[in-house]
């Protein structure tokens, strides 16, 4: 590592000047913009310590010369914030800042990550990998420091409240393809696909191990070090009532977190699932680049099922908290998805729901799981054709469409997953194995003992369920 004195100390000169400023941004940009002598030590001096050729990002062009850009160095550092506080008379401590800035200056840039800030409840310490994403939560101060200036985060009204995020789940996942955008748009302002289909790779092994919903509350960027790009409105919260210490009652905000709960005893478990479904997920999705149609048209068929049961989970807040316009649209994505699998290549158009529903129904282990699946599969098809032809259901009040639609996601949820634990990775379908098992022909072995193995392997939360 190189000598950095010269900066630090030109870092310290600065911030020492910054009381003699008006506090505002613009003043501060105009300050350094004129080149008054601290700004114009402290530029030479990151020049040196920080030459174009290994920080790129740090220079603009001016009057055809490369120099050290004050967005850069003010505003993404927060060496301008730094400057603003103390023009204010905020007790900043000036060492750490300048360690901060110099940090900030040397270290290669960061690639830019996607972060998803997810509803839910999970024990400290949690890191559990999902192919190239990670599920993780993290203390308060892990998350002050990624970003710049972790000094200044208690120091600025309005800022992010990182104890209200401790032990909050986050999904991230380098994204080297993309350049630095620091936008933070959470997931209702995102242009292109909902980022929960975006990363549905990384949330179905999730969706698929409880019945609990689990929702996406925000997704944004991050480069460590230099951006954590969750904006506080974009935090869910809520009031929690406390009795302080005189006996009255006291509200409290803290983040909402729904009902997604993971026990610290339940970890293991949960790694060894995901770490299962994730490797079924990979293997029909290299299918994606192969010759042959079916296997190519199977991961096409997964990514599909998938998307649509994320995004219904993403539009269903509770069992019993979705909009009534809303019912009618999320019971047709979870029957296309539903459709999506249990199709084949090779079927015919006519019998199509007649199809679907038994081999919906061979996926379970008992006659009676398999009788129930079958109604719920087939009323679920007798209203999705009435909703696609514009008729009403007007023999079901909304409380009994409600629990409907709920009887289906966990229906779908549970077909999805043993349809991957059961679905051939190579040229052969699945579809003739359920219609032979449906007809009673070699069920043991080709659905009954792969399932049972892997529940007793790597059991989701609600095993005792199946």
């Amino acid at each position: 590592m190189g000598d950095n004195s010269e900066l630090r100390q030109a870092v310290v000169t600065w911030l020492r000047n910054a009381p003699t400023l008006r506090p505002t941004p613009q003043a501060i940009t105009d300050e350094a913009l004129a080149m008054r002598p601290q700004w114009e030590t402290l530029s030479n001096a990151v020049a040196q310590a920080a030459p174009i050729a290994d920080h790129r990002d740090l220079y603009t062009k001016s009057d055809g010369d490369w120099l050290p850009a004050h967005r850069a160095l003010l505003g993404q550092s927060g060496l301008g914030d730094a400057t603003r506080l103390l023009a204010q008379g905020a007790p900043v401590p000036e060492e750490e800042v300048a360690d901060s800035f110099v940090a900030f200056c040397t270290a290669p840039a960061p690639a830019v990550e996607d972060w998803l800030l997810l509803t839910g409840d999970l024990p400290e310490g949690t890191r559990i990998p999902l192919g190239r994403y990670s599920l993780q939560t993290f203390t308060a101060d892990e998350l002050r420091q990624m970003g710049p200036m972790p000094a200044l985060r208690t120091l600025q009204p309005g800022g992010l409240n990182f104890q209200m995020l401790e032990g909050a789940p986050f999904i991230h996942a380098p994204d080297p393809s993309r350049a630095s955008e620091r936008s933070g748009a959470p997931w209702f302002d995102f242009t292109g696909p909902r980022p929960e289909a975006q990363h549905w790779r990384a949330l179905l092994p999730l969706i698929l191990w409880s019945p609990e919903l689990l929702h996406v509350d925000t997704v944004f960027d991050v480069e460590r070090g230099r951006e954590f790009g969750l904006h506080p409105n974009h935090v869910p919260i809520t009031l929690q009532v406390y009795e302080n210490p005189y006996g009255s009652p006291e509200e409290v905000e803290v983040r909402e977190t729904g009902s997604f709960h993971i026990a610290s005893a339940e970890l293991p478990r949960l790694e060894a699932f995901c770490t299962a479904v994730t490797a079924k997920i990979d293997a029909v999705m290299d299918g994606a680049t192969r010759r042959p149609r079916l296997p190519r048209r199977r991961a096409l068929r997964l990514e599909r099922a998938a998307r649509h049961l994320l995004q219904a989970h993403q539009r269903t807040r509770s069992d019993y908290g979705v909009w009534e316009q809303e019912i009618d649209e999320l019971h047709l994505d979870y029957v296309i998805a539903l459709e999506a699998l249990m199709a084949s290549p090779d079927d015919k158009h006519e019998g199509v729901t007649e199809r679907i529903r038994s081999r919906a129904s061979a996926l379970f282990l008992t006659p009676s799981l398999r009788a129930s699946v079958g109604k719920i599969v087939q009323e679920a098809y007798s209203a999705r054709s009435k909703y696609v032809h514009g008729d009403v259901l007007k023999d079901q009040d909304e409380s009994k469409r409600l629990t409907c639609l709920r009887q289906l996601r966990l229906i779908v949820r549970q077909i999805v997953l043993r349809w991957l634990v059961l679905t051939p990775y190579d040229t052969q379908d699945l579809a003739p194995l359920l219609d032979a098992a449906a007809d009673g022909t070699g069920r043991a072995r080709t659905i009954d003992e792969p399932l049972r193995a892997f529940f007793k392997a790597t059991p989701p939360q609600d095993a005792a369920r199946l």
